[in-house]
C-alpha cells in the first residue's frame, strides 16, 4: 500500500520503518529532524498536505490531542487534502471525545478512520510487537489489518464506533499507572526493611504479583535506568484523559487521582523527561529512602 506517516518520533520511527521493510510505499513530511534511515526507507514530500494527496492510507502518531488536531485541520491541513476512499488511522494517544468529532469531519469527505493506540514503547514499536487496541468500522479495520501486523503483535478491533480504541487505551494506561505504583510501594517497603530489592523481585516474580511491570520497570528501578522507554510527562498525558473522562461519566477514579499525583511529585522535582518508572522516586522521596 501507499502509506503516509506523520510523526515520527520515539514510537513512529520505528513503526514507519516495520511498514517500509513489510514492503509498503512510505511517504513522509520534509523534518529537519528525519533520520538518514528514515530518508532511505521513504519518499519524502515538502508537507503533510502532500503526503495525503500521495496516499491511500495516513498514519498519525503524534503526541497529543491537539497535535492531531492541528496535522487534521490546522494550516496545510491533512483533511482537504485526502482524496475520497483514503484511510485514515490515528495511532496517538488522545481524547475519546475529540477522536469523535474527528472521525465525523473525515467521514464527512468520503474517508474512513480508524482509533488505533498501541501499547509496548520503543521496545514493542522496534520489534513489530505493539498492542494495538481499534476502534472504527469493521470493512476500515479489515483494510487496515496488514498494516496493523506489521507493527504488532496483539491487534483487537474493540468496536465499531469510533472513540473505542482511544477508551481502550486510557483504561490501559490506568492499568499500568497504578501497577507501576504498586510495584514502587512494595520495593520502597522491602528495602527499607531491609531486604534487598533485587532479591526480592527476584521471589515475587515467581508468584501471584508477577507482571510485566515487576518484570521490567522493578529492575529499572532497582538499576536507576529511567531513560525513556515511555516519559512521565506523557503518562501524566494519559492520565489527564482518563480523569477528565472520569468526570464527563461521573465515574470515580481515586487510584487513577492517587498515581497522578506521585508522577508530578516526580515532574516537580525535574523528572517529567524520565521514564514512568521513575515514579517511585516520589515514594523514596516520601519515606526518605532510595532502593537502588
Amino acid at each position: 500500500m501507499k502509506i503516509g506517516f506523520i510523526g515520527l518520533g520515539i514510537m513512529g520511527r520505528p513503526m514507519a520503518l516495520n511498514l517500509a521493510r513489510a514492503g509498503h510505499a512510505l511517504f513522509v513530511p520534509e523534518r529537519a529532524s528525519l533520520t538518514e534511515e528514515i530518508r532511505g526507507a521513504a519518499t519524502v514530500l515538502p508537507t503533510p498536505a502532500e503526503v495525503a494527496k500521495a496516499a491511500e492510507v495516513v498514519i498519525l502518531m503524534v503526541p497529543d490531542t491537539p497535535d492531531v488536531e492541528a496535522v487534521l485541520f490546522g494550516e496545510g491541513a491533512v483533511a482537504a487534502a485526502l482524496n475520497p476512499g483514503t484511510l485514515l488511522i490515528d495511532m496517538s494517544s488522545i481524547s475519546p471525545t475529540a477522536t469523535k468529532d474527528f472521525a465525523a469531519r473525515v467521514n464527512a469527505r468520503g474517508c474512513d478512520y480508524l482509533d488505533a493506540p498501541v501499547s509496548g514503547g520503543e521496545v514493542g514499536a522496534r520489534n513489530a510487537a505493539l498492542t494495538i487496541m481499534v476502534g472504527g468500522p469493521q470493512a476500515a479495520f479489515d483494510r487496515a489489518l496488514p498494516l496493523f501486523q506489521a507493527m504488532g503483535k496483539n491487534i483487537t478491533l474493540v468496536g465499531e464506533a469510533n472513540g473505542a480504541g482511544q477508551t481502550t487505551k486510557v483504561a490501559n494506561q490506568i492499568i499500568v499507572a497504578l501497577n507501576i505504583a504498586a510495584v514502587s510501594e512494595a520495593l520502597v517497603f522491602a528495602s527499607k526493611a531491609g531486604a534487598d530489592p533485587a532479591r526480592v523481585r527476584e521471589a515475587l516474580m515467581g508468584g501471584f504479583a508477577s507482571s510485566r511491570i515487576l518484570e521490567v520497570h522493578a529492575e529499572r528501578m532497582i538499576k536507576r535506568t529511567f531513560e525513556p522507554g515511555f516519559r512521565i510527562e506523557l503518562h501524566q498525558k494519559d492520565l489527564n484523559l482518563a480523569l477528565q473522562a472520569g468526570r464527563e461519566l461521573a465515574v470515580a477514579l481515586p487510584q487513577t487521582a492517587s498515581a497522578q499525583q506521585l508522577f508530578s511529585a516526580v515532574t516537580a522535582a525535574g523528572g517529567g523527561h524520565q521514564d514512568h518508572s521513575a515514579l517511585v522516586r516520589a515514594l523514596e522521596t516520601l519515606a526518605s529512602h532510595e532502593i537502588g
